[in-house]
């Protein structure tokens, strides 16, 4: 398990939710922990709106498909779903979801993707849900030009660097994920696939941002404090010497999480989130 992957299980544990992805907050939901699953589940409505009507012979692929919550719901609705993961605990999430279809389960493949076996199967749709940022953008097109189908619809939702990024201002670089904005753009521009539409979704989302600076200002640093007392008071040599030896890994991780800078306003200046359909082939 390597750290996103724990950071995923961790939210997921912690918040008891049932997607890894963020919520959407429309302007009537009030933004509080005890709402997050409703604003997730209007995430999912949001995608699912975006998807051609289930259909016989529609296949559907949900790269990055996490603990499958998205994709059991999307069969249920009609259409003939398959996944991809890269993490055996998520896939294995997944698949329990479907523990009562048993031969009839669909595919949930366990591989990166860039490295996923698809044996000549096209979709129809191939639909990334925060699952856009962790794949190599070369790799993405070229996989996607061999497994989506003529007049396919590829749909990513995720967040894209702005043009601010590397400006050294406050919070700069405190949030690493998500490909260049301009430059994906001017990549699609000389791809096969032809943009259908696309909404932005950064004043939805980033209010996310303040949930995440509670929990890591509010209540997790407080924490970390109390354990770093008791353990100085009862093993000061130790906690010392551990602390030196982990210095620059905990500057690092008190630069990224316990600035302050992982907040709102820091997130709507360096990322843009956006929801796009493009097709491959014009007219």
């Amino acid at each position: 398990m390597d750290s996103r992957e724990l950071g995923l299980v961790l939210a997921r544990q912690l918040l008891a939710v049932e997607d890894l992805h963020y919520g959407l907050w429309e302007p009537d939901l009030p933004l509080s922990i005890a709402a997050l699953a409703q604003a997730q589940d209007r995430y999912n409505a949001r995608l699912i709106a975006t998807l051609p009507p289930p259909a016989p012979g529609l296949r559907l692929l949900d790269v990055g498909c996490g603990t499958g919550h998205l994709l059991r719901q999307l069969h249920d609705l009609g259409y003939t779903v398959e996944g991809v993961v890269p993490a055996r605990h998520l896939r294995d999430a997944a698949q329990a979801r479907f523990a009562d279809l048993g031969a009839a389960t669909p595919a949930i493949q366990l591989a990166r993707f860039e490295d996923a076996q698809f044996d000549g199967r096209r979709f129809d749709v191939v639909l990334f849900s925060e699952s856009f940022q962790y794949i190599p953008l070369e790799a993405s097109l070229a996989m996607l030009e061999r497994v989506v189908a003529p007049r396919g619809l590829v749909v990513i939702s995720d967040f894209f660097k702005t043009d601010a990024e590397g400006d050294g201002g406050p919070g700069d670089r405190s949030f690493k994920g998500g490909h260049p904005w301009t430059e994906f753009r001017a990549r699609m521009a000389r791809s096969p696939f032809v943009l259908v539409d696309e909404a932005d979704l950064t004043p939805l989302v980033a209010p996310n941002m303040d949930l995440v600076d509670d929990l890591l200002m509010r209540r997790a640093l407080p924490a970390i404090g109390t354990v770093h007392t008791y353990l100085s008071h009862r093993h000061p040599w130790v906690t010392r010497i551990v602390l030196w030896l982990l210095r620059r890994k905990v500057d690092k991780l008190r630069f990224k999480y316990f600035s302050g800078h992982r907040c709102r306003a820091v997130f709507e200046r360096y990322k843009t989130y956006r929801l796009m359909r493009w097709r491959l082939g014009a007219g």
